[in-house]
C-alpha cells in the first residue's frame, strides 16, 4: 500500500506541474497561458494546480486525507474529458492512469481488511 501511494504521489506532483506549466504559459501553444484561457479552463487549470500538489504530499506523507483530495481531483479531470469533451479535448490516459490507481487502491484495502478480520478471528479463538 506504501509503494501504490507514493506513486499516486509522484504522479500527483507531475500532474500538479502540468497544470503549473500551462498556467504560467512555459509551453507555447493556443491557450497555454492562464490570461489566454477561457474561463471553465482558468477555474479546473487554477484548482488543479493547487490540488493535485496537495494530494501528492498528502499520498506521500500517507495521510488518511491524500486519497480523498487525489479522489477529489481525478473526480474533477474525469467529469472534464469525459462529460465535456467539447470543451477540454479527449485526454484518456491520465483517466486511464486514475482508473488503475483506484482499481489497485480498492483491491489492496479489500485485502487488508480480509488479512485484519481473520487476525482479529484467530486471536477470539
Amino acid at each position: 500500500m506504501t509503494w501504490l501511494m507514493r506513486t499516486g504521489a509522484a504522479l500527483c506532483l507531475m500532474f500538479g506541474i502540468f497544470y503549473w506549466i500551462r498556467l504560467v504559459g512555459i509551453h507555447p501553444g493556443p491557450q497555454w497561458r492562464f490570461d489566454l484561457m477561457p474561463a471553465y479552463w482558468q477555474i479546473t487549470a487554477a484548482s488543479l494546480a493547487v490540488l493535485f500538489p496537495l494530494a501528492g504530499v498528502g499520498l506521500w506523507m500517507l495521510a488518511a486525507w491524500g486519497p480523498v483530495i487525489w479522489f477529489i481531483c481525478a473526480a474533477i479531470e474525469t467529469i472534464m474529458y469525459l462529460g465535456f469533451p467539447a470543451y477540454f479535448g479527449e485526454r484518456m490516459l491520465p483517466l486511464f492512469i486514475h482508473l488503475i490507481i483506484a482499481m489497485l487502491y480498492i483491491i489492496l484495502r479489500v485485502l487488508i481488511w480480509r488479512e485484519e478480520s481473520a487476525r482479529s478471528l484467530t486471536n477470539r479463538l
